[in-house]
């Protein structure tokens, strides 16, 4: 382990992360973590834990977490979307060379359904594009 521990740790969780102030400077030199807050990076909110009043330095370094944050999950729901449409190129192979019948039957309407509903919103999000883009250059 690294000599120079981080100032805060962040615990993520589902909708964000619980933040913990690290302290090492104790008689026991053991590793003592206190929860001083939470925050949700889908609304932005940071509630302070208990009775700690959140510094202007805490404040300002669960910010720059939840930017970071929020801009890796953005990179890796875009990532995922790569992946997605890797793995509709893999499935069209799969069903033009390996499917058998019983498969294929399997997962046809479901999959045809996904596909459908996937196209009417990309057609829908690209229509919406085209005439916003329309409407900023008349």
């Amino acid at each position: 382990m690294s000599a120079e521990l981080p100032e805060f740790y962040f615990r993520v969780q589902e909708n964000g992360a619980a933040v913990f102030r690290v302290d090492t400077e104790n008689r026991q030199r053991r590793i003592e973590m206190d929860q001083i807050a939470v925050v949700n990076v889908n609304n932005g909110q940071i509630k302070a834990q208990g009775d700690h009043q959140l510094t202007p330095a805490e404040i300002a370094a669960i910010e720059d977490w939840k930017d970071a944050r929020t801009e890796m999950l953005a990179r890796r729901t875009v990532d995922d979307i790569h992946r997605a449409v890797d793995h509709l190129n893999l499935t069209t192979q799969w069903v033009q060379s390996k499917a058998t019948d019983d498969q294929l039957e399997e997962i046809t309407d479901t999959l045809l359904l996904a596909m459908h509903d996937l196209r009417s919103v990309l057609v829908r999000k690209k229509a919406d594009r085209v005439m916003r883009a329309r409407g900023e250059k008349e």
